[in-house]
Parts: structure tokens; sequence; C-alpha cells
């Protein structure tokens, strides 16, 4: 979408675009320039918040910062203008552009004929002609005919004296403007009665040498008072008791006890999402208790594996790696429902989500392709979408397009949990905290490193066999690492 637009004094405005697929709205985190500063081609000047990420927004052009639009803080919709910027270098005063008044000229009384083409300044070489008011002009754009504009100057005297008691019946008087002549306004007025809906023609101006104000139009659409009830209806109409009059609720709302938070930006996108999902597709999780001492011994080795150091080795990269694999042996379970086309979409491809909590909320970026990728780079992967994810610079394009889903839930010391699925997805996995606990392992109680882990899945794409396969085949993994030789 456009996200720029200038006047004739050189003053350009760049709007608020929209930085993620669909998205309406961004929160202003943070102003990086202030009035009066110089600015230029691709520096940024602000940082704002969407439902999906925060992003910093560049400047496409040179020149001096005239005017912040809006405070830090503030939710902006896409396409409001947020900075004016000077690029003709001019020195119109801080928050003020300058602003072009047209002179009022009265016209000749209408015609029905087409209107000759109006002669303009001359312009630039390349330009396009501008209206004052309006922003750039369109070549195709049309003006819609005034009303009126078929009736011919010289009306007869009755006609002038019925639209003389219309204009007293609307409330106008004698004020208006004579039949056939253009009333005077300014483009901002008159744009403003084009979108009310009102005619000039029968509104009294009240300004200077008879122009029409903004004023003028908004008391023209304004309801007429009601008229004062008859003294007969006084009397005969019983009084209506002041017990009949139910008090307005009032919301208690004690300021030293309680905070209240806007809700906005990824926490309510995550609102939206996880009630859209948990309402659309049937839900259903199992569980299984998985000793995984193998696992955890093979990440200590791997953390001095050659290959692996400078990666961020831990028992959640070889999960991912067991549930890639698993996807691998049990395909199907891959899959997206599309209500609209009434088709499952079987994907070849896994895109692979972790859940991230981060200081705004929690957030699911995905490893594009993670099923091409070997450990090293799966590890690499990984490691760069945690650092991005706490330094709040995720970009929507990497929260977008998911098809399975990790949670660790276990970071926190919980046993697990039942997931809630992200919209478009068919599964998410949970995994609880790894403790020590007794555990029969070759025939005698030992102690054991032992996860519980957690398969959401849409039922009316997974059946019960086909999650049963893919969890077991996760914890068969998991107890025994070397399947990932075996099974990849």
């Amino acid at each position: 979408m456009t996200t720029m637009t200038e006047n004739a004094s050189g003053l350009r405005e760049f709007k608020m675009p929209d930085v993620g697929e669909g998205l309406t709205e961004a929160e202003i985190l943070k102003w990086y320039v202030q009035p009066g500063d110089t600015v230029t081609d691709g520096q940024v000047v602000c940082e704002v918040e969407t439902a999906k990420a925060a992003v910093e927004l560049p400047i496409p052009y040179d020149g001096v910062v005239r005017e912040l639009h809006f405070p830090e803080g503030t939710t902006v919709d896409v396409g409001q203008v947020i900075i004016a910027v000077d690029v003709a270098g001019g020195s119109a005063p801080t928050g003020q552009p300058p602003v072009a008044v047209e002179t009022p000229v009265a016209e000749a009384p209408a015609a029905p004929t087409p209107q000759a083409p109006v002669a303009e300044e001359p312009k630039p070489e390349g330009r396009t002609p501008v209206l004052v008011g309006y922003g750039v002009a369109e070549a195709s754009t049309k003006r819609r005919p005034r009303k009126g504009a078929e009736v011919p100057a010289q009306q007869p005297e009755t006609f002038q004296a019925a639209t003389a008691i219309q204009g007293e019946l609307n409330g106008h008087g004698h004020g208006s403007a004579p039949v056939g002549q253009r009333p005077l306004a300014k483009p901002p007025v008159r744009k403003l009665a084009k979108d009310l809906g009102v005619d000039l023609a029968t509104i009294t101006p009240s300004g200077p040498d008879g122009i029409i104000t903004r004023e003028d139009v908004h008391a023209a659409v304004a309801p007429a008072p009601a008229p004062e009830p008859m003294a007969v209806a006084a009397v005969t109409a019983p009084p209506v008791p002041a017990q009949a009059q139910a008090p307005a609720p009032v919301v208690m709302y004690d300021s030293a006890r309680e905070t209240r938070i806007p809700i906005k930006g990824v926490r309510k996108a995550t609102a939206a999402a996880m009630i859209g999902s948990a309402f659309t597709a049937p839900h259903v999780t199992e569980f299984v208790t998985v000793d995984v001492t193998r696992t955890m011994k093979l990440v200590e080795e791997l953390k001095q594996d050659k290959e692996m150091q400078g990666l961020r080795v831990n028992p959640l990269l070889l999960i991912a790696k067991a549930l890639l694999v698993a996807i691998k042996r049990n395909p199907d379970v891959n899959a997206s429902w599309d209500e609209a086309a009434q088709e499952i979409v079987l994907k070849h491809y896994v895109n692979l989500g972790i859940a991230a909590a981060t200081p705004r909320g929690l957030i699911v970026p995905n490893i594009k392709d993670a099923h091409t990728k070997t450990l090293p780079q799966l590890a690499g992967s990984l490691g760069e979408l945690v650092a991005t994810a706490r330094e709040g610079k995720t970009s929507p394009a990497a929260m977008q397009g998911g098809t399975v889903t990790i949670t660790n839930v276990g970071v926190f010391g919980v046993d697990t949990g039942t997931p809630i699925l992200n919209p478009g997805e068919s599964a998410i996995l949970a995994i609880g905290a790894i403790k020590l606990q007794p555990w029969v392992h070759k025939g005698k109680v030992k102690p054991r490193q032992v996860t519980t882990l957690a398969l959401s899945f849409d039922h009316r794409l997974v059946d019960g066999e086909l999650g049963s396969k893919v969890l077991a085949d996760v914890a068969a993994i998991l107890e025994q690492p070397k399947r990932l030789i075996t099974w990849a």
C-alpha cells in the first residue's frame, strides 16, 4: 500500500505501512527522531509493535522532520500518517505544515453544457498536477455534477419563491446562495459537505464575505431541537416516579490495589488465535512418560563434539530432531484443514514452530524446511531463533507458515500440559520437566532421567492411531537415541 503523500510545499507525510500480512494496526514503541532532525533515505525513524513482532521503520527519503503525529505508546491504524518530513528544506514551523488557502471566487451561473477546462499554472515536467487540499489528482478522476446544474439560470418567479420558502423551512433563511450561483467555500469545507451529503446551496454562510465555514456545514446536519410538549400533554401525562429511572451502572475500580493493562499487541493476537483454534479444531491430547537418560548422555557428548562447538546443544535439540523423524515416518500428521475448500492439505515440508516466551508475550516463530537440516544446522537455527525472539526482533515472516509446533513447559518446572494448537496446524508437542525419578530399568528400580510428553492434535485430521504412532516414535527415539540414525 502507499505509505507516502506529498503536497505542493514539499512536505511529505509517511503513513503507517502494513508490516505484516493482513495486519490493521501497530503500536509506536519508540521514536528515534524528533522535529527539527535531519533524516536520510533508509534511516530508521521509529520502532513499532504489531500483533506479531516488533519492527523498525525506515524513512524512504531525505529531509527535515517537521511533525510526529503520534506519541510513543499510541496504537495507530495502518494507513494513518505518523510523521511529516520537509524534503524541500523549508522553514515551516514545527508541527504546522504550510497550508494553501483558496481565494473564493464567485462563478457564473451554471449551464447544462459541459464546463470548459480550467487553465492551470505551468507545472514542472513529469509532475502530476496537484489540487490544493486533496493531494495528487488522478487522470481518471471525474467530478460529480453539482445538484441543480441542469436548472436554467433564469427561473420562473414561482420556482424562486418556492426555493426561498424551502430555505426558510430548512432554517437557513434568505442568506443561502442565489439560484444558479456557486456557494463560496474552501476545498476542505466542500469535501466535508460532500462526505456528509449536504448541499452547500442550502446553507446560510457565516464567514466573512459570505464564505461557508465548517461550522455552517455541521450545523446543517445537526438534528433540529425537539418541540416542547404541549400544555395539555403536561397536564394529562402522569409524572414518572424517580424510582423508575434505573441508575447507570458504576464500574468499581480500586486503583490502589488493582492495575489494568490494555490488551494489545502480541498478547491480543495470541488470545484471538487461541480462542479461534480451541473452538474450531477438535483437540485431543495424549501423554507418555519416557526414560530419557540416554538422550541426556548424548547431549553431554555432543557438547564436546568439534562439529557442535559454538552451537546451542540441549535436550530440545534432540527432541526436535526426534519429532522430525517421527513426522517422516508418519507424514499424514503434517497437514492442515481447509474449511473453505473442504480439503485436507498434506504438507511435504516441515516448518517447525518453537514457542518462545518474550516480555511482550508468547510468540511461535518457525524454522523453515526443518526436515532438510542436519543436526548442526538445526542447532544453529534453534540458537538464532531463540536469540532473535529474546531481543524482540522476530520478523512477521518468521511466524507465518508453521506446520507443527514444540512448546517446552519443562523449563518452568512443569511436568506437562495440554497445549492448544496453533491455527492452521495439526499437532503440537509439549515437553515436560526432566527429573531424576525411580524407574524400573533392566528389572531393577534405579534413578533415571524421566520426562512426560503431551501431543495435542486436530482430530479432524489425525485419528487416535496416527497420533499414538507419532507420540510413540518420539518416545522410542528419546529412549534409544541411536534410532535417529537407523530411522532417519
